[in-house]
């Protein structure tokens, strides 16, 4: 990783966190967590958070936690499930509206055992 990549993240930190905390959290103090993605872990990315915490709850991703990401398993899922389409999906608003329909199909059984 390199210093670019640190550097470049925190460029988007300032001018992105704070607006999107207030978009999902109505009193504007949202929660905030980051990964152990070597960006994320740089001493210079550890230090921004932790200056700013004042407009955000921060959270401590565990050293050894497990990379466990279910959006990635969602777009798996449904990834296969457009592949899988006859006739496949032609434009991109015929995938909108296969991957809306997929979407809605995922069962609660499913979605629970991501968490």
């Amino acid at each position: 990783m390199s210093r670019d990549d640190s550097d470049r993240y925190l460029s988007i930190l300032p001018d992105h966190l704070h607006s999107f905390m207030s978009i999902v959290n109505s009193d504007g103090l949202g929660q905030f967590q980051q990964d152990n993605a070597t960006s994320h872990t740089s001493r210079v990315a550890t230090k921004w958070p932790q200056e700013h915490a004042c407009d955000f709850r921060l959270f401590h991703w565990p050293p050894k936690s497990p990379e466990k990401n279910i959006i990635e398993d969602n777009r798996d899922v449904l990834l296969h499930a457009v592949e899988n389409r006859s006739p496949p999906p032609r434009t991109p608003m015929d995938l909108w509206t296969v991957l809306k329909v997929e979407w809605c199909e995922l069962s609660t059984t499913y979605i629970q055992t991501l968490v």
